[in-house]
């Protein structure tokens, strides 16, 4: 059995994204992130999770 939203998972980890990161960028805790991540997400929610993913990875990158 696979978790739900793996390919958000697999991405924050690959592109070393903390939870943290992303909440903040929402503007919530990281432990609703990861609450949010138990059951899947609808497909608009996931691409959100997804382009924050890749804003903060490039930040990342740029420093």
């Amino acid at each position: 059995m696979t978790k739900a939203n793996s390919e958000i998972r697999t991405a924050m980890q690959s592109r070393k994204v903390p939870a943290w990161a992303i909440g903040a960028e929402i503007g919530v805790h990281e432990n609703t992130i990861l609450r949010r991540l138990r059951f899947e997400l609808p497909e608009q929610e996931k691409q959100k999770f997804m382009s924050i993913i890749d804003k903060l990875s490039a930040s990342e990158e740029a420093n």
